[in-house]
């Protein structure tokens, strides 16, 4: 992994927050903060917990382009990254992201209905830092 590379996931690794876009019926951007991704594959994928019957599930079924947003508000730097969005409600991708106390959001437990996953795929990205950007492509 290269310099870049290092500092973006860095600044992944101690984020809490991931802010997740979407797009509306009527083509407009729709944010939301969100858990940090409980498992990730480099800077390429990015598997978010979410409710089956949210809205944003419904917009990425309808409209898969997506970004997510990862800032470090302390030091005013930030990573975007762009890609796509699918809603995943299979079995395998649910216990892939399970964890201990779950049942607080999803009281049936990892097959509960109203329990998916939204694996995200990255396709390009942009660091923010030092009054600076670096676009790059993953």
């Amino acid at each position: 992994m290269n310099v870049l590379g290092k500092k973006v996931d860095g600044l992944i690794e101690k984020e809490r927050t991931a802010f997740v876009g979407s797009i509306d019926h009527n083509g407009f951007p729709h944010i939301k903060a969100m858990l940090a991704p409980r498992v990730r594959e480099g800077l390429k994928t990015f598997y978010f917990t979410t409710n089956t019957s949210s809205v944003r599930a419904a917009q990425f079924r309808k409209d898969p382009k997506a970004c997510v947003y990862f800032c470090d508000q302390m030091r005013f730097e930030g990573v975007l990254f762009t890609g796509t969005m699918e809603v995943l409600e299979d079995q395998a991708s649910k216990e892939l992201i399970w964890r201990e106390g779950d049942t607080m959001y999803y009281p049936l437990g990892v097959t509960d209905p109203d329990y998916c996953v939204f694996r995200f795929t990255s396709s390009s990205g942009r660091y923010y830092s030092s009054f600076s950007s670096t676009s790059f492509d993953v």
